[in-house]
């Protein structure tokens, strides 16, 4: 008989047909010789409950059945008596497909985060895991969704580069080389030349500056793949490894790209309230008692969009007024988790597109606001701030800071050269990003959100190690 999903078992109601059904033993109980199995196969947050009689099964067999044990159940579809549960399986066949014995490390319940990422190769199988990653799956799904129901193009980037787009210098090296026999040149450099691309090569910590090349042949694209950042990093919200969305669109302004910002955010968070509802059930139950709340208030208020220059101002109002910042808020600083979670959650109580930052700590690449006669410059809406600025469009979210980080893109040969110069850059392997401004060059403009960060907010969980199903981090590259 084929099998039938435990998603689609439950969803049945044509009781007394024969069913077969196959997972995982979540627990076994026993009551006045009936026994009763919960089942789960990872397709839904709820277990299916198997009843029989003990006598009708070899003892042999029903020893095995122990939790983690994988099972195929062949029964029939009833319905159930108890509370919490339209139907069960009365079991007529039991097959262990796999035994499971007691140094199972999922036995003990109530484990807590830290030990479960020292065994990440079986929390799938827990109810907070699986729930996790069918969430993830779906907004998967709604990424893609989104973008090609707006005439986006998927364009992949490369994973292996020569340049660095952030121009940060925390990159993977990719080499074939004999690490121990590495020939140097005068001054003692690596010579790359027998290596295998001739060059020295990274994993690349970012597609947007491909992701633009195909902007301005295609007209809108995004990209979504892994990205990687060698960052010393031990906090709960980086990673070594991660994935990225960055969508690049031609001829898009500043206010343009924050109407893009904020319906792509609420569309997925919508999706996932229509697609994930069990599972968010489940996890505003046992996780985070907030988390239903919290996403339906996104998709209820229009995001705050602040000038930096203003919410510096605000920041410092607070400080004033005897609120306590770890780090420093003054123009010119860039802000930190905390600053960014203040305005959110306590100032506006909404999320927050942040605009129009200093250009001392933003990319090369960031279109910069008209100057004024005294050094400052005019930004969004007509603010004016006491320095140069530029035009970058950060999304900010309760209990996750910065979620996107996103520009109107320098589209003059000229003024990207001047600020390139500025920074003494060396652009010999961006030769051909600089051919975009030469060649037909238009306005345009693009963000990067960082999936797991979206997956943290989604799912309440406080810890970006455990959105992802084998976390990369610093002295950790197990799995």
């Amino acid at each position: 008989m084929k099998r039938t999903r435990i998603i689609d078992a439950l969803k049945r109601t044509d009781f007394g047909a024969e069913i077969n059904v196959k997972g995982w033993v979540r627990s076994k109980r026993g009551s006045k010789g009936i026994f009763f199995i919960a089942l789960n196969d990872g397709s839904t947050i709820k277990n299916v409950q198997i009843v029989g009689d003990d006598a009708n099964f070899p003892e042999e067999t029903l020893k095995r059945v122990t939790t983690g044990a994988c099972l195929s159940v062949m029964g029939k579809l009833v319905e159930s008596p108890a509370a919490g549960q339209a139907s069960e399986i009365q079991a007529t066949a039991i097959e262990v497909l796999g035994d499971c014995d007691n140094t199972y490390p999922l036995q003990k319940k109530g484990a807590s985060w830290e030990y479960l990422r020292t065994v990440a190769h079986l929390r799938p199988r827990t109810n907070t895991f699986g729930a996790i990653f069918r969430i993830r799956h779906n907004m998967a799904m709604a990424i893609h969704t989104y973008f090609h129901e707006h005439g986006y193009y998927y364009f992949h980037t490369p994973l292996i580069t020569a340049s660095d787009c952030e121009g940060a210098g925390n990159m993977f090296q990719v080499t074939t080389k004999n690490l121990y026999d590495l020939k140097k040149d005068e001054q003692g450099k690596i010579i790359y030349s027998d290596d295998f691309f001739g060059e020295q090569t990274s994993l690349t910590v970012s597609g947007q500056l491909e992701g633009e090349l195909g902007a301005t042949a295609l007209g809108a694209i995004y990209t979504f793949g892994p990205t990687f950042r060698a960052e010393n990093s031990n906090t709960p919200r980086h990673l070594a490894e991660f994935w990225m969305i960055e969508p690049e669109i031609a001829f898009m302004d500043q206010e343009e790209l924050m109407d893009l910002e904020e319906d792509f955010i609420k569309f997925c968070v919508r999706w996932a309230l229509d697609n994930c509802r069990d599972d968010l059930e489940f996890l505003n139950k046992m996780v985070d008692k907030g988390l239903l709340e919290r996403l339906e208030g996104v998709l209820k208020e229009d995001f705050v969009r602040l000038p930096y220059t203003e919410g510096i101002r605000i920041l410092q109002e607070a400080k004033a007024q005897g609120h306590k910042f770890e780090f420093p808020c003054e123009w010119g600083d860039d802000l930190a988790s905390e600053h960014e979670r203040y305005l959110v959650e306590e100032h506006f109580k909404k999320p927050v597109i942040m605009t129009d930052y200093p250009r001392s700590f933003k990319s090369f690449y960031m279109k910069q606001n008209q100057a004024t006669a005294d050094g400052g410059s005019i930004g969004y809406k007509g603010a004016v701030a006491p320095g140069p600025t530029m035009q970058g469009t950060d999304v900010l979210f309760p209990s996750i800071g910065e979620i996107i980080g996103g520009s109107v893109r320098e589209e003059s040969y000229d003024k990207l050269m001047a600020e390139i110069n500025r920074r003494e850059m060396d652009m010999t392997h961006l030769w051909w990003y600089l051919d975009t401004r030469r060649y037909g060059s238009c306005p345009h403009a693009g963000f990067g959100l960082g999936f797991e960060r979206l997956i943290l907010f989604v799912t309440g969980m406080q810890n970006i190690r455990d959105v992802i199903p084998f976390p990369r981090t610093p002295k950790n590259a197990e799995f």
